[in-house]
């Protein structure tokens, strides 16, 4: 069985971009793979300044996770704070990696340019990355092909690491992870506005609202002013995007949709007609979702103990790597 290890940021509450291109792709993993699922909490710190907010996003994103589908049974959840020996590992690593190949980090520039603090913290954000990732000997690392160089700097760190203490043995310290890139339609989905889904651009959609405030967003995705009887093109409507990466381009009720874009009823067919779908498959698809989160939300006590046994499982992990890098560097 495969070690498959990801992590999220707590940045806010998670939305169907987030489902759709990661989160789905983990309930399926789960059921023939050995996983590794951690939220993210002190890369948070890069950016977050409210440590009563940081809380309570960490406490989401645990709530939703379980909420959605990841089954504890199945999947190792836990918080980066909880296995410390993560950051002793991003020190390891630092000491052999080269100023030139933070510089070349593309996540630095992208995020600095977005108005985000140049902190040393922000700089070395792939050498903590990398450390996270080695640290429980994963086989692969499920990312979205813009976080590609991130898998290609942490086999770049493992291999120095490797070279400089273990005389570059192929058996040294660090195991060489392998990138799992998401090509399928739900890797990018557009928000209500037509750009990436991203809370960064404020245009996601939750699929935990209530239901009225719920179907208002839907209406509000962006559309053209073609006529109700004329035919459409779904592949350029934001609307049939979400749907698709939500039920997928071969589902039944997608293949449908799209015949009512192109040969509308007698009756006409309008992108009106189109969100009231959307609506309706989001209440459909995360029925039982709505309904575990308002279990969970309850159920402060099953949380904490998800996150201890995952904390467990993977300190367990990560400790026996720890120790394997000191006795390696001489420590």
């Amino acid at each position: 069985m495969k070690r498959v290890l990801s992590g999220l940021q707590p940045s806010g509450q998670l939305h169907l971009g987030n489902y759709c291109g990661a989160i789905k792709q983990f309930i399926r993993l789960q059921e023939d793979h050995e996983m590794f699922v951690f939220v993210a909490s002190y890369h948070a710190l890069t950016s977050a300044r409210d440590p009563q907010q940081l809380r309570a996003n960490i406490r989401q994103v645990v709530i939703d996770y379980l909420a959605f589908g990841l089954d504890p049974k199945k999947t190792n959840i836990y918080l980066q704070q909880d296995v410390p020996q993560v950051t002793e590992l991003a020190w390891l690593l630092s000491c052999v990696c080269p100023k030139h190949l933070m510089d070349k980090a593309t996540s630095f520039k992208d995020k600095v340019a977005k108005g985000l603090p140049a902190s040393i913290g922000l700089y070395t954000y792939p050498i903590l990355q990398a450390a996270d990732i080695l640290s429980v000997d994963p086989d692969l690392v499920p990312v979205g092909e813009d976080q590609r160089q991130h898998i290609e700097i942490t086999r770049d760190l493992a291999q120095k690491f490797n070279h400089h203490f273990c005389g570059g043995d192929e058996n040294g310290v660090f195991r060489l992870p392998h990138p799992m890139i998401r090509d399928d339609s739900g890797a990018t989905v557009p928000g209500i506005d037509g750009q990436k889904m991203s809370k960064s651009y404020n245009n996601g959609i939750d699929p935990f609202m209530e239901e009225k405030p719920l179907r208002k967003l839907i209406m509000k995705i962006v559309s053209d002013s073609t006529p109700i009887d004329q035919p459409k093109d779904p592949d350029r409507d934001t609307t049939f995007q979400i749907f698709t990466a939500l039920a997928g381009k071969d589902d039944p009720r997608t293949v449908a949709l799209r015949e009512k874009y192109v040969s509308p009823p007698a009756d006409g067919f309008g992108y009106g007609h189109a969100k009231q779908a959307l609506f309706e498959l989001i209440l459909e698809e995360f029925g039982e979702a709505r309904r575990r989160r308002v279990e969970l939300m309850n159920d402060p006590g099953y949380v904490a103990k998800v996150l201890r046994d995952g904390a467990a499982a993977a300190g367990e992990r990560v400790a026996a790597v720890t120790q394997r890098a000191r006795e390696a560097a001489g420590l």
